[in-house]
């Protein structure tokens, strides 16, 4: 099926650089783009009580279960991800069979993470990179994992439009773990276990979803936007 632009649905994330129709995005040049930043962080612990690697061995970790540093998905569920609606940073109902015919990469984000600075940097890269060839890249701000995202939604949009001019969409803040944890998240967790089971490790886990809308790769935090680059090749190309 042909992709649906989202140019035609959404209006600017930022109203400073905002054009009439477009609405979940920063830059008024792009159809989807978004990215916050994080400060290094301390912390010791996940929010769920389990204890948080160093950045190191966390990514060796990973490697060594999951064959370098991607988490293979699990068969494919009934369901795509285009049977979630979800809402944007400024709270409208966004349905995601918007994206169908898309690939996308859907990340949960924070600002205030040692990882934010080369994960929004890299997603800004591939983004542009790949936009018209029909990538999009879906954040989700999250403050589950040492409270790095403290923010309020309007907080969150201004930081990431203002540091980092990210072009990709920006979402309303979710849960990914735990009894509240978001459906789309239950959803992208059901289809790609990964490493301690379906758990969301860190901030800036990342799930590859294919232009069916089914998950095909999971990727540790540590996996860097610029590893994924292959992979989003491969599908853009299918």
């Amino acid at each position: 099926m042909a992709s649906l632009s989202s140019s035609s649905v959404f209006s600017p994330i930022c109203t400073f650089f905002s054009q009439p129709k477009l609405n979940l995005y920063c830059n008024s040049s792009s159809s989807s783009s978004y990215k916050p930043t994080c400060s290094s962080s301390k912390s010791s612990f996940f929010q769920n009580g389990l204890s948080l690697l160093t950045a190191k061995s966390f990514g060796s970790s990973l490697k060594s279960k999951n064959m370098g540093n991607t988490i293979y998905a699990r068969a494919a569920t009934e369901k795509t991800i285009y049977d979630f609606t979800v809402k944007d940073i400024d709270g409208k109902d966004v349905p995601l069979s918007t994206f169908k015919g898309k690939v996308l990469l859907i990340v949960n984000v924070a600002s205030r993470c040692g990882l934010t600075t080369s994960n929004y940097t890299e997603l800004s890269r591939v983004y542009e990179k790949y936009k018209n060839q029909g990538l999009e890249i879906l954040a989700f701000p999250c403050n589950q994992f040492g409270a790095q995202e403290p923010g309020s939604n309007p907080e969150i949009k201004q930081f990431a439009c203002t540091r980092f001019k990210a072009e990709f969409p920006i979402f309303d803040k979710v849960d990914v773990n735990g009894p509240n944890t978001a459906p789309v998240y239950q959803f992208l967790k059901s289809s790609a276990g990964g490493f301690l089971g379906d758990l969301v490790k860190w901030n800036f886990e990342k799930f590859l979803v294919d232009k069916n809308g089914k998950v095909v790769e999971r990727y540790p935090p540590t996996t860097s936007p610029l590893q994924i680059e292959k992979d989003i090749q491969k599908l853009l190309a299918a």
